[in-house]
């Protein structure tokens, strides 16, 4: 017991409570005893707010050369408070997701379901398009095609220009995203201005790309946006009351989009049956992009089509579930065609969906519905922050996704998993992306696209593997050099596993081969 001990017993205080948090005589709630109370009802001297933590960037895009997922990893790793927070953040949407999954009995029957309508629209799609195409024209839609991202952008701009629209505002949208289209658009005169507080968010921090599909700056703390936002509508710097923010910035952005000559939104499902298109919000903001003005444009990807408007509740019913653990969204948009007065377009967009449509290993990455769910569980997305893939997809379903866009850019990705498959487990479509992950390093080793040193060490394991002795032997050799190695031979900048701040683990005793031999597969022990 130390000197101040008995003085703290004497207080009515625990032996352990740290000095910071003591305020001598504080008229803090008391025992009728006398004894002053130590939980929430007392009162103790706050303890000093932490230091600020500058907000960690992505990944350093250099040209076409491999995107650096470690360093830009590492960096953000650094940054504790913005790693725990995303830690923590997005494994509570696992766990809302998985409280709503074991609420609903047939949820398997759900995700069965939704992958085999996936599969068949996918296996049919000539058909569904020309279906979707002929309904739209029907009600009343304009129907436009883009092979590529660089086409899309190209019509969104020839359309806006055939109105003389200066100001377009826009839903949230992936796909415009992967297109580049708002600094195409931008290059143009076009100002356009996102209606979703996330994606709002990273438009005025210098154009920073979203990190997340759903949750666009889950990677920011509230104090990153107080001073985005201090900087670019002129809000309290010292003041970072989620309250105050969103409030903040509703006030300034509802006058642009009231005064907006066009809107934009994407589509979570485009119904063949109908020619309709669905958009799911939280905000409202898609309702608000096409409706206020006078002209709707809508960018779809091909792979969002389904067959009928009843294979849409199937959907819906995961969507939401998969995403933030909520039964649904808030705002489930029906677009049918154009409001009287005004005029919708549709733009269906391929770049490069085809092509990976006839990719036997990698077409079912198409079934993806864009919920989040895989990078919520993913415990290296947790740890490493969206933008450290460089990617506008990022996650397990951007690894297997990006390669497909530019295989030597994004070439390192696919090693950024531990293959654990807690992504496929909740992928609400069934998607094996674990599977596609392994396939793509297979790929990737296969066209000399990892590197020299990479398919050097990935040569050596292959024949040290392949051959049982020796891989008994290189183990025995490795142990014991583990054993007798002074801690400076083998702790060095060489070694890349110990470089990254980790302890080499201990030996065993003996390796698993050793002990199934010497107990005859545990049946000794077990006597």
């Amino acid at each position: 017991m130390t000197e101040d001990e008995p003085r703290r017993a004497a207080d009515g205080l625990p032996a352990l409570l740290h000095e910071e948090l003591r305020a001598a005589d504080d008229g803090g709630a008391r025992s009728p005893a006398g004894e002053r109370l130590t939980h929430g009802e007392a009162t103790s001297r706050p303890l000093r707010p932490p230091e600020p933590e500058a907000q960690p960037r992505g990944a350093r895009l250099r040209g076409n050369r491999p995107v650096d997922h470690n360093e830009a990893a590492q960096r953000f790793i650094d940054a504790p408070r913005h790693e725990k927070m995303h830690d923590e953040r997005l494994w509570d949407l696992r766990q809302k997701r998985d409280r709503q999954m074991r609420a609903i009995p047939e949820w398997e029957e759900l995700r069965t379901l939704a992958s085999a309508i996936k599969q068949h629209a996918l296996t049919h799609l000539d058909a569904y398009l020309e279906e979707f195409e002929a309904r739209a024209l029907a009600n009343g839609i304009h129907v436009h095609w883009a092979r590529d991202g660089a086409e899309h952008n190209r019509i969104v701009h020839s359309i806006l220009a055939d109105h003389g629209a200066k100001r377009l505002i826009k839903s949230k949208s992936m796909l415009t995203e992967e297109t580049g289209m708002r600094h195409y658009l931008a290059g143009m005169g076009i100002e356009l201005v996102e209606t979703d507080l996330g994606e709002r968010i990273q438009q005025l921090d210098d154009d920073e790309a979203p990190s997340h599909i759903v949750v666009p700056a889950v990677h920011k703390l509230r104090s990153d946006v107080a001073e985005v936002f201090a900087r670019t509508i002129g809000t309290d710097p010292r003041n970072d009351d989620v309250h105050y923010l969103a409030e903040q910035q509703r006030e300034k952005t509802r006058p642009l989009i009231l005064d907006a000559d066009a809107g934009l939104t994407g589509a979570n499902f485009a119904v063949a049956e109908t020619g309709s298109f669905v958009v799911c919000t939280n905000e409202g903001n898609a309702d608000l992009s096409a409706n206020v003005p006078p002209l709707h444009i809508a960018s779809i990807g091909i792979e969002k089509l389904i067959p009928r408007i009843a294979d849409l509740g199937v959907f819906i019913r995961l969507l939401s579930r998969s995403a933030l653990g909520s039964p649904i969204t808030q705002y489930t948009s029906h677009f049918r065609g154009p409001r009287e007065g005004g005029e919708m377009h549709i733009v269906l967009v391929d770049n490069g969906r085809s092509a990976r449509l006839g990719e036997p290993e990698f077409w079912q990455s198409l079934k993806c519905i864009r919920c989040g769910a895989c990078m919520n569980s993913c415990p290296v997305y947790r740890r490493s922050g969206g933008l450290s893939y460089g990617a506008t997809y990022s996650g397990p379903i951007g690894l297997i996704l990006d390669p497909t866009f530019d295989r030597r850019r994004y070439s390192t990705l696919p090693f950024a998993s531990t293959l654990n498959g807690s992504c496929t487990n909740v992928c609400p479509v069934k998607i094996n992306i674990h599977e596609q992950i392994f396939a793509w390093r297979r790929t990737l080793a296969e066209s000399h696209d990892i590197g020299q040193g990479k398919q050097a060490l990935m040569k050596a394991a292959g024949a040290i593997l392949s051959r049982p002795k020796l891989y008994r032997a290189a183990i025995a050799a490795a142990d014991s050099a583990l054993r007798i190695l002074p801690g400076f031979a083998i702790a060095n900048p060489l070694n890349r596993w110990t470089a990254r701040g980790r302890d080499m683990p201990k030996p065993p005793r003996e390796t698993f081969h050793q002990w199934y031999e010497r107990t005859n597969g545990g049946w000794e022990e077990g006597e």
